[in-house]
């Protein structure tokens, strides 16, 4: 009774239901690792769709197939993407405004199309330390204006250092210099402003900015788990499930030990890679006969592998039909599924198409797909009636020598599902006093969340008992458990698994007889 009692009269209290609503976790945000044209360097940036992307990351470039994927995923049915951004080597561009030195937020040659411009129209047109500072990018056309601003000016509240680092997606300061810079000349009527005018009416970037080079194992790996760098900048993203690693390398792969961190990264995240096949792949036989864990690198439970690539017009190149990998595409499928159907039905089909592609570098035939399928290489096909189509749902973990049960896509994924959603939706259970009221709780919120699943059809079974259980009591949780500070909750569930193989038996039957 936490209300003292000092008068008489009538006492009114609020009595908490216990009831503590789990909501499930997105399931088809997909990262995107690789090189890009602009954009902030190494760290996690959400776009939720193309034209964010080109916006931010520079859209389709000839040095990088990071694009290609995004744009693919978008294409088929994606909603949201998060970025990382990689860089080997490189330089910022830099812009001389007199003493000041501004330099470009991010390296690469995107910085040069940068300007900028000074004014002295302040709100107090007779300081002498105030400015105005106006920067444009010349390719997007993008105009930032910072005003009011201040340099070496003992405790000012808009110092120019600061409110770039605050404000500016476009530069920042490298060296403050002396006091505020010279105005701008004004340009004469009907001359732009941020043109090439005599005199000069705005600053250019003076020293150019370098892309780097291609990427490398380093790039990706850089100082390894923990240190929200490379790969692992994707500890800083909130939730992901699908991680795509565009080819980086110039025979268009990945390094097998990049996608085996991705692969251990996924499992230990809940997260889901996607492999693309090798540029050198043609023969389904051959294929087979391999032993793909040493030839992509991984055979994890958390990675699928998609073939063959895809043929697609690539506008850099005058529309010419070339081949990009699948991953980011197959990825856009699942997405599409998971809003559709559930993250419960395998992103597979005919309703699985592939929006935005030609035709596949490889036409496989039942035969071929035969071969494949049994090793845990999903086939994408083309299908007269429904064009191109993912054709497989199988884990890497999913051959049928291994007999895993996690043979298949959806399975794994849903429970990475549960599995997040019940890791964020528990947290209030932290503390709280470890006795049968907690696990009661426990048990009514749970149970209520699989309860709901069920309801959309998420399991087998025809009644909840059938379909899930969740348990949590003196049994699960011991004397020794309690004094120790553990609870334990043992969920189970009955997954639905796609119908892979549809066997139609037909008979003849005798006619009747005349009597």
């Amino acid at each position: 009774m936490p209300v003292q009692l000092t008068y008489p009269g009538v006492y009114v209290e609020e009595v908490a239901s216990g009831v503590r609503a789990i909501t499930g976790v997105a399931t088809s945000v997909t990262a995107f690792v690789g090189r890009a044209r602009r954009g902030p360097v190494g760290k996690p940036t959400v776009v939720t769709s193309y034209a964010d992307f080109d916006r931010r990351f520079g859209g389709l470039w000839t040095g990088s197939m990071l694009g290609f994927s995004v744009r693919d995923f978008f294409a088929n049915g994606g909603s949201t993407a998060v970025i990382v951004r990689l860089i080997n080597g490189g330089a910022p561009s830099q812009i001389e405004v007199n003493t000041l030195t501004l330099e470009a937020s991010a390296s690469g040659t995107w910085g040069a199309s940068l300007r900028a411009r000074v004014d002295h129209a302040t709100k107090d047109p007779g300081s002498s330390s105030l400015f105005n500072l106006f920067v444009r990018d010349g390719a997007t056309g993008a105009v930032e204006e910072h005003r009011n601003v201040t340099i070496g000016v003992t405790d000012s509240p808009r110092d120019l250092a600061k409110v770039l680092q605050n404000e500016s997606a476009l530069v920042t300061v490298k060296t403050p210099g002396a006091g505020r810079p010279t105005a701008s000349a004004t340009p004469a009527g009907g001359e732009d402003p941020w043109g090439d005018n005599t005199p000069a009416t705005n600053y250019p970037a003076g020293t150019q900015g370098d892309d780097g080079s291609a990427l490398n194992t380093s790039a990706f790996e850089a100082s390894g788990p923990g240190s929200k760098t490379g790969l692992y900048a994707l500890e800083d993203a909130d939730i992901v499930n699908l991680i795509v690693i565009p080819p980086y390398k110039s025979d268009g792969t990945v390094d097998t030990t990049v996608v085996g961190k991705a692969a251990a990264f996924g499992e230990a995240h809940r997260a889901m890679l996607l492999v693309d096949p090798l540029p050198t792949w043609s023969d389904a036989g051959t294929i087979a006969g391999t032993d793909l864990s040493a030839t992509v690198g991984t055979k994890s439970r958390n990675a699928a592998l998609f073939y063959p690539r895809l043929r697609q017009p690539n506008s850099l190149h005058d529309d010419q039909v070339e081949s990009f990998a699948p991953s980011g595409a197959v990825a856009g499928v699942i997405a599409r599924t998971d809003a559709q159907r559930g993250v419960w039905k395998a992103p597979a089909g005919q309703e699985a198409t592939l929006v935005g592609v030609a035709e596949l570098e490889h036409r496989l035939t039942d035969a071929e797909i035969g071969l494949l399928n049994p090793v845990a290489v999903n086939c994408l096909r083309s299908l007269p009636s429904a064009g191109r189509v993912v054709w497989g749902a199988r884990t890497m973990d999913g051959a049928d020598r291994l007999a895993s049960e996690w043979k298949y896509i959806p399975v794994r994924r849903t429970a990475l599902f549960i599995e997040e959603s019940l890791y964020r939706g528990t947290q209030w259970v932290v503390f709280e006093p470890n006795d049968e009221p907690l696990w009661a709780q426990i048990r009514l919120n749970v149970g209520t969340f699989m309860n709901n699943l069920f309801r959309q059809g998420a399991f087998q079974g025809q009644t909840p008992r059938e379909a899930y259980f969740v348990k949590c009591d003196k049994e699960t949780t011991t004397q020794a458990d309690i004094d120790l500070g553990i609870v334990n909750i043992h969920v189970g569930f009955a997954p639905l698994k796609p119908a892979e193989f549809v066997v139609i038996r037909l008979q003849q039957i005798a006619g009747q007889g005349a009597v």
